[in-house]
């Protein structure tokens, strides 16, 4: 099943919310969750996810279970630790994929999340060593803490890099994908090493435009365009008395590509899962090709985060 629930720490929701949610998710039928040590909804995830599974409507097995390590704990010494700290919040022995957030490692600052000094400015970890990180995740595998392991906002340097030195191989690759931001060179270079590709926003998160005001900060020109409102995605939709956004489900799901539509609306939730009653065309599938608009459809750079593109690991300074 290539669809999961997806709520993440760009717009927290509360853990009623998330409890909500994932209810409506299990219930309409999702057996993927994603989520991620910096959501901070691990817990609320972890006692639904029991209930269900205390009731025997499920079995842990069924369920496919990814979380995410945590920029500050980006060396090898430490991965042990935040992993034992998210399967205690969700209450279970083991996760199916375990994934290194971001390339870029962050100091160690007590329980904050995002470590920064007096002007604000985040405290990068300028000694983060991405081959020794990953023996540190390989070792959980070992543990039989992870199923296995992959990688989240990667670029194809870096991926090349921890696959020429791997013993366990990347499993599967998280980043932002849209109509928009289609990332073909990215997707196929994955594909020729046997990596899956997960898709994250992949309706063009039209929540981010809100978040961004109310930081107080600019909203660039790639987030005022929203994909659900596009004349193109919305005549396709039309045409077969779908939503825009289960068009947009459909176009990465028939590349081949995982996506992980974030709700916590159970209306949305269930009408997201409803993409496999209907077939994009070709015309409809070319229609929607034409829209990429390659780097300039990026909308996540972490530019929220200052001082993020100052690591020597900053991920989008590569075209792909």
């Amino acid at each position: 099943m290539s669809m999961c629930f997806l709520n993440n720490h760009r717009e927290k929701a509360s853990a009623d919310e998330v409890t909500v949610a994932v209810d409506a998710a299990l219930e309409v039928g999702y057996r993927h969750i994603d989520t991620a040590f910096m959501y901070q909804n691990e817990e609320a995830i972890g006692k639904t996810l029991k209930k269900w599974f205390d009731s025997g409507r499920i079995k842990r097995e069924d369920v496919f279970i990814v979380t995410k390590l945590p920029p500050k704990g980006n060396r090898a010494a430490s991965v042990e630790k935040y992993l034992t700290k998210s399967l205690e919040a969700l209450q279970l022995s083991y996760v199916d994929l375990y994934l290194v957030h971001a390339p870029v490692g962050l100091q160690e600052e007590g329980e904050e999340l995002w470590p920064v000094d007096e002007t604000g400015t985040l405290r990068i970890d300028p000694e983060t060593d991405l081959i020794s990180l990953w023996k540190g995740m390989e070792a959980q595998v070992d543990a039989g803490r992870t199923r296995a392991i992959g990688l989240s906002n990667f670029n194809a340097s870096q991926i090349s890099r921890i696959v020429k030195s791997a013993r366990i191989h990347p499993a599967n690759l998280q980043v932002e994908l849209n109509v928009f931001f289609q990332q073909r060179e990215l997707v196929a270079f994955c594909k020729a090493l046997n990596i899956t590709v997960c898709a994250y926003a992949p309706m063009g998160s039209p929540g981010l435009i809100n978040t961004l005001k109310a930081r107080g900060l600019d909203v660039p020109e790639c987030v005022r365009c929203e994909p659900l409102k596009d004349p193109v995605v919305c005549r396709i939709a039309e045409s077969h008395h779908k939503t825009a956004a289960q068009v947009l489900l459909r176009h990465c799901m028939q590349r081949g590509i995982i996506v992980i539509p974030k709700s916590v609306n159970p209306d949305r939730i269930k009408e997201n899962f409803q993409v496999f009653d209907f077939e994009l065309s070709k015309d409809d599938v070319e229609a929607l090709d034409a829209l990429d608009k390659r780097s300039k459809g990026r909308r996540f750079t972490m530019g929220a985060f200052k001082g993020f593109d100052k690591h020597h690991e900053y991920p989008y300074a590569d075209p792909y």
